[in-house]
C-alpha cells in the first residue's frame, strides 16, 4: 500500500511557519506572491522564459555576427531613427533604421568584403531620432557598453562602439560561495594615496594584494556603472551597461575580477536600479523624446531629493532592460552577485522622504508600498539565483535578498561617539542593537561604510582621535590619552560588531587602519580638489606610524573568523519565534532566543544544545561596562570601562573544558599594553553563573577584548 507524499508548503505558507507574526499579513503576502507569479508566467509565455527575457543585451544595442553589425533600440516615441557616427561622417540619412510594431528600431550593417566591421572599434556613435512634431534629437544608445568623456571638448559623454579584436578570456573559475561574508567595500577611483582617479589596473596591482593579505573573502565594488558626475559616488547612472571609463577599459575591469577570483575572492557589484540620472544628452532620460519612456511620467517619475528619474517597474520593456542588466554584469564581467542600492526608495511610494521607520510590519504592508517595485525585486532575485545558485544579493531591505545591511549599527556607534561620555555607554543598548534582527534573515554588520565616511560626517577613527591623529600617530611621539583611547576603542568597536552584529561583516576601504579623514570628491564647493578623494594607504605602510596596529587587528579578526567561522553559527534554533517569545514582532534577539533543546531533553542534552547554539549574551554589566557572550566556539569578554581593570572577574561559560587565549586586543602587535598573559589557561568550575553551566575567572584590563577558545 502506497501513501501519497505530503505536498511541500507554498512559499507563503513556509514564511508563516518561519515567522508567525506575519500571519495577520497573510493576505498581503499571497497577493504579492500572486503578482510575482503572474509576472513570471507572462514573461514565460511571451519571451520563452525569464532567462531568455534577461538576454536583452544580446539583442538590443550593438551585436556583432560573422557577417554584420546589428543595432536595435526600443524607442516607441520616435517617428524616425537613423544610426550616425564616425563611420558614416555623422550623416543622418545614410543609415536609416526600420521600426517594428513594438517600437523597436533596427539596422543591419554588413561587414566589408574582407570581413572588416563597417563600424571601427572604439569609434563614436549615436542614434538620431525625429519626434512626431519634427524635432530632431540625438542620444547615446541606451544599451551602449562603453561611454567616454573628453572634458577638453565637452562634459557630455560620448557613446563608443566597443568591439576589441582580442576579447578578454577569463582564466579562473568563480570561487565557492563563502559560508560567511567578510566584505571589503571599495571604490576604484579613490583607491590611491595620490590626488587623482585611480584605475582598475592599479587596484588589481596595489589594493587587491592588501585585501588578500588581510583575509577578506568578498569585494564589493561601487561606482562601476557609468556616471558623468564623479562626486555622485556612482549613484547617478547614465549608462547602465558601461563600466566607468574614467578607471580604464572594460577588459581592465574583467582582469580585476578574474584576478580576485584567482585568490578565491568573490566580487559583488553595487548595482543602482533605484533611480537614474536625469541627464538627457548622455543618459536615458527622455530617450525617445517622451517623459515616460523608461520612467514614470510626472511627479511619480522623479525623486525630489536626488533630482533623478524613477523607473516604471510595471512596464514590460523596463523589466527587460533592468533584468538584462543584472544578467549582463554576471555573464559578461563575472560578478558574483550584487548589493542593490536604494531599495528603501524603491519599496515605498514616499521613497523614505520625511518618513521614519519603526520596524513594524504594518509599514512594510501598508498602502505606501510600491508593489511594482516589490515584484521587480522578486524577479531580480529569482533570476540571479536561478542563473547562479551560489550568487549573493544584499540590500537594506526588500524581497528575496540573501543578506540585509544592518544600517542601525553604524548609526548607533556614531550616536554614542557624538553624544555619550565613555562612562555613559549603555551595554544593554549596544548588545540589543547588535542582536536585534529577524530570525532567518542574515545580516551584514558594519561600523562604517561609505555613508559614514562622506564629508559632513567623520570616520570613526576621527570621532575618536580627531586632530591628534595628525601629530601623535607616530611611535616616535608620546602615546597621548586620546590616541591610546582611540586605538583601543576602534579595535573593540570593530570586534564586537564583527562578533555579534550579523552573519556577515563589511569594512569600507581605509577603516581597516583607521583612515583619518572623510571622503569628499572633487566638486565646485572644494575647488575641484582630489585631496579627500583618496585613501592614504601610505599611512599604514609607514612602520613608524600607529596605523599599522589597527591594520594588524583587522587581519587578526579576519583570520580568526576563518578559523572559527562564528558568522555562520548564526541564530540557530529548532523552532521559529512565536508570540509567546519575549521579542518584538519584527525581530528576534539572539540573546533572548529560547534553548535549542526540546522540552523532553535530558539535562545533559539541554547543556549540549546550549553549546551548539553558540550565540548567547550572558552578561551586560552597566557598572563594570562588561559584555560577555558565546558565539562560534569562542567566549568573548569585552571591558569598555575607561579606567577600571578587573582581576579574577567571574564570567559564565557553556564549556566545561580548559579555556585559553585565542586573541586579545591588548597585544603590542595591535597597539596595546601587553597586560594579558597570552599563554594563560582557565579551568571552569561546574557551577551555574549568569545562566551558564560553568564559570571561569579572568583578568580583563580596561578597554580590552579577550577572546577565549576551549578544548
Amino acid at each position: 500500500m502506497s501513501t501519497a507524499a505530503t505536498p511541500a508548503p507554498s512559499p507563503v505558507e513556509q514564511l508563516l511557519v518561519d515567522d508567525p507574526y506575519l500571519r495577520e499579513h497573510q493576505g498581503s503576502l499571497e497577493h504579492r506572491y500572486g503578482l510575482f507569479s503572474k509576472a513570471l508566467a507572462h514573461i514565460e509565455q511571451t519571451e520563452g522564459g525569464l532567462e531568455a527575457f534577461a538576454l536583452g543585451h544580446t539583442r538590443f544595442g550593438f551585436s556583432v555576427s560573422p557577417a554584420a553589425i546589428t543595432y536595435r533600440e526600443w524607442a516607441p516615441g520616435a517617428a524616425a531613427a537613423s544610426l550616425v557616427g564616425d563611420f558614416n561622417g555623422w550623416n543622418r540619412d545614410s543609415h536609416p533604421m526600420k521600426r517594428d510594431d513594438f517600437g523597436v528600431w533596427e539596422i543591419v550593417i554588413p561587414h566589408a568584403a574582407d570581413g572588416t566591421p563597417a563600424i571601427p572599434h572604439n569609434s563614436k556613435v549615436k542614434i538620431s531620432m525625429v519626434k512626431p512634431n519634427g524635432e530632431r534629437i540625438e542620444r547615446i544608445p541606451a544599451w551602449i557598453r562603453r561611454a567616454t568623456q573628453d572634458l577638453s571638448v565637452s562634459p557630455v559623454y560620448d557613446a563608443v562602439f566597443w568591439n576589441p579584436p582580442h576579447k578578454y578570456v577569463f582564466r579562473h573559475k568563480r570561487p565557492a560561495k563563502p559560508s560567511s561574508l567578510v566584505i571589503y567595500e571599495a571604490h576604484v577611483g579613490i583607491a590611491s594615496p595620490e590626488p587623482r582617479v585611480a584605475t582598475y589596473k592599479e587596484f588589481t596591482k596595489n589594493v587587491l594584494p592588501r585585501i588578500v593579505d588581510l583575509g577578506y573573502n568578498t569585494i564589493q565594488l561601487m561606482a562601476i556603472m557609468e556616471h558623468p558626475y564623479y562626486a555622485s559616488f556612482g549613484y547617478q547612472v547614465t549608462n547602465f551597461f558601461a563600466p566607468t571609463s574614467r578607471c580604464g577599459t572594460p577588459e581592465d575591469l574583467m582582469e580585476l575580477i578574474d584576478t580576485a577570483h584567482s585568490h578565491g575572492i568573490v566580487v559583488l557589484l553595487d548595482v543602482v536600479h533605484s533611480h537614474a540620472s536625469d541627464n538627457v544628452l548622455d543618459g536615458i532620460n527622455q530617450f525617445d523624446g517622451t517623459d515616460h519612456h523608461y520612467f514614470h511620467e510626472g511627479g511619480r517619475g522623479r525623486h525630489d531629493l536626488w533630482g533623478s528619474r524613477l523607473f516604471n517597474y510595471g512596464h514590460h520593456e523596463v523589466l527587460r532592460f533592468l533584468l538584462s542588466n543584472v544578467r549582463y554584469w554576471m555573464d559578461e564581467y563575472g560578478f558574483d552577485g550584487f548589493r542593490f542600492d536604494g531599495v528603501t526608495s524603491m519599496l515605498y511610494l514616499h521613497h523614505g522622504i520625511g518618513t521614519g521607520f519603526s520596524g513594524n510590519y504594518h509599514e512594510y504592508f501598508g498602502s505606501q508600498v510600491d508593489l511594482e517595485a516589490v515584484v521587480y525585486l522578486m524577479l531580480a532575485n529569482h533570476l540571479v539565483h536561478k542563473l547562479y545558485p551560489n550568487a549573493i544579493t544584499i540590500a537594506e531591505g526588500g524581497v528575496g535578498f540573501d543578506y540585509r545591511l544592518s544600517m542601525a549599527v553604524p548609526d548607533m556607534w556614531i550616536k554614542i561617539l557624538k553624544e555619550k561620555r565613555d562612562d555613559e555607554w549603555d551595554m544593554g543598548n549596544i548588545t540589543f542593537t547588535l542582536t536585534n534582527r529577524r530570525w532567518k534573515e542574515p545580516a551584514i554588520a558594519y561600523t562604517e561604510s561609505h555613508d559614514q565616511a562622506l564629508v559632513g560626517d567623520k570616520t570613526i577613527a576621527f570621532w575618536l582621535m580627531d586632530k591628534e591623529m595628525y601629530e601623535f600617530m607616530s611611535d616616535l611621539m608620546p602615546l597621548t590619552p586620546i590616541i591610546d583611547r582611540g586605538i583601543a576603542l576602534h579595535k573593540m568597536i570593530r570586534m564586537i560588531t564583527f562578533a555579534l552584529g550579523g552573519e556577515g561583516y563589511l569594512t569600507f576601504m581605509g577603516n581597516e587602519f583607521g583612515h583619518p579623514e572623510w571622503l569628499d570628491f572633487p566638486r565646485q564647493g572644494n575647488n575641484s580638489s582630489f585631496h579627500y578623494a583618496r585613501r592614504q594607504y601610505n599611512l599604514v605602510d609607514d612602520h613608524l606610524l600607529r596605523f599599522k596596529y589597527l591594520n594588524n587587528w583587522e587581519r587578526a579578526m579576519n583570520h580568526l573568523v576563518k578559523q572559527y567561522d562564528w558568522l555562520s553559527s548564526g541564530q540557530a534554533r529548532l523552532a521559529p519565534p512565536s508570540p509567546s517569545d519575549a521579542v518584538s514582532p519584527a525581530y528576534a534577539s539572539i540573546s533572548t532566543a529560547p534553548s535549542l533543546a526540546p522540552a523532553s531533553a535530558s539535562a545533559s542534552e539541554a547543556a549540549d544544545a546550549v553549546c551548539l547554539r553558540q550565540q548567547y549574551v550572558s552578561l551586560k554589566h552597566e557598572g563594570d561596562k562588561i559584555i560577555v557572550f558565546e558565539r562560534g566556539d569562542l567566549l568573548w569578554i569585552f571591558n569598555f570601562h575607561p579606567t577600571q581593570s578587573f582581576t579574577d572577574y567571574r564570567v559564565g561559560t557553556a564549556w566545561g573544558t580548559r579555556h585559553s587565549v585565542a586573541l586579545d586586543s591588548d597585544s603590542k602587535l595591535y597597539g596595546g599594553h601587553e597586560r594579558i598573559d597570552t599563554k594563560g589557561e582557565y579551568f571552569p568550575t561546574k557551577e551555574a553563573w549568569n545562566e551558564r553551566p560553568f564559570w571561569i575567572q579572568v583578568y580583563i584590563p580596561c578597554r580590552t577584548v579577550l577572546i577565549l577558545k576551549h578544548d
